[in-house]
């Protein structure tokens, strides 16, 4: 199923040369694991709370991929040329896929929440 990584960033007025690097080198580290940017530091639009940032959506052909992605030689080489200069947090989910229900969804966790048990989402 399609994962993604997503990362919110909050870079600084200036960016530093490093981060030009690794926007130059980072497309060549997800080239062997199918990721392809999906949202790549567009303005967002905040219709709720705050978004101090920017965000990115990088989009894999499965969880397993992301993962391999973010381990792999190639990124760990050049992941801090961003993340010594443009703080941010970065997570892989997986995708709900197109048979989603939302509407099942929460049926599902009212009836969980009946029986006093725990609705929390769980990790992969």
């Amino acid at each position: 199923m399609t994962a993604y990584g997503l990362a919110h960033l909050r870079p600084p007025a200036v960016l530093h040369e490093e981060v030009f690097q690794y926007l130059e080198r980072i497309q060549a580290t997800l080239d062997p694991y199918g990721g392809k940017f999906v949202v790549h530091g567009a303005p967002v639009e905040v219709m709720e709370g705050e978004w101090p940032g920017t965000l990115v959506v990088i989009e894999f052909p499965d969880l397993a991929a992301a993962r391999e992605w973010y381990g792999s030689a190639a990124y760990q080489a050049i992941l801090s040329m961003r993340a010594d200069h443009i703080p941010g947090d970065l997570v892989l989910v997986e995708g709900c896929g197109p048979d989603h229900d939302s509407a099942a969804l929460g049926a599902a966790l009212r009836a969980s929440a009946g029986k006093g048990a725990d609705t929390r989402p769980r990790e992969s």
